[in-house]
């Protein structure tokens, strides 16, 4: 795989919990879409994909494990 020349994004140092997105129903809309057509197995391989990407994307373990704090609270 090639790596990658693109300069790092800073890394966030706190979890945001307070809304944030930008169109929250269209997100979530996109979100259903991109589940249509797999089956149970298959969505479920799709969202373990999803998190590494953001996870990697967010760069920090603080603020991932903060992230597994508050989805275990609900």
């Amino acid at each position: 795989m090639p790596q990658s020349t693109a300069t790092p994004l800073p890394t966030a140092t706190h979890l945001t919990t307070a809304a944030h997105l930008e169109a929250p129903d269209d997100f979530y809309q996109a979100l259903i879409e991109a589940h249509q057509g797999l089956s149970t197995e298959e969505s479920h391989a799709f969202n373990a994909r999803l998190i590494l990407v953001l996870a990697n994307h967010i760069g920090s373990l603080a603020v991932l494990r903060e992230a597994f704090d508050a989805a275990r609270r609900g």
